[in-house]
């Protein structure tokens, strides 16, 4: 195996292992993605204005995948507290936890209630103000943070409708 090679699958693993932390999740995988497009833009050419174009292609394409499963685990935990939240009247109290089907983001717990009901014209919506209070497969006492948000019914169920849901929990990514 050549050195290129051999040092992409080093930091791919180190991408696999750490993938708790969604920051080394980006990172990491920008980096290996870098190391993949250089071995492949070695074999395919020697003008280096084509194999840096395929670089940063092969880059952005595997930022872009990143990005996408990274909305998808936080549309997940989104789901779960709103469903959790969606058959709560104003002041009750329910708890909600996540799962992620792609473990890059830990798997969380919390609770959640509901503030004030908003409806209007065949519209519910429920202002609710939810928890984040530790690893769902850790027993320890809550360290608690706190988030406000909307969700509205659709349908039969209940779906987040905040546009910027807690910016400082999930960043840019929703």
């Amino acid at each position: 195996m050549q050195l290129k090679q051999i040092s992409g699958w080093l930091v791919l693993g180190s991408v696999v292992i750490l993938s708790g932390c969604s920051s080394v999740v980006t990172e990491g995988s920008s980096a290996a993605a870098g190391v993949a497009g250089t071995a492949l833009a070695s074999k395919l050419t020697n003008n280096a204005a084509v194999a840096t174009g395929i670089g940063l292609g092969v880059q952005a394409a595997t930022r872009a995948g990143v990005q996408y499963q990274q909305r998808k685990v936080h549309g997940e935990a989104q789901d779960a507290i709103a469903i959790a939240a969606g058959s709560l009247a104003v002041g009750a109290v329910a708890s909600w936890q996540v799962i992620h089907s792609l473990p890059i983001q830990d798997n969380e717990r919390g609770r959640v209630t509901v503030s004030r009901v908003i409806a209007s014209q065949g519209m519910s919506c429920k202002e609710i103000v939810f928890s984040v209070d530790g690893l769902v497969d850790k027993a320890s006492k809550p360290t608690s943070e706190f988030y406000m948000a909307t969700i509205c019914q659709a349908g039969p169920a209940w779906k987040w409708a905040s546009a910027e849901p807690a910016t400082e929990r999930w960043g840019a990514l929703q």
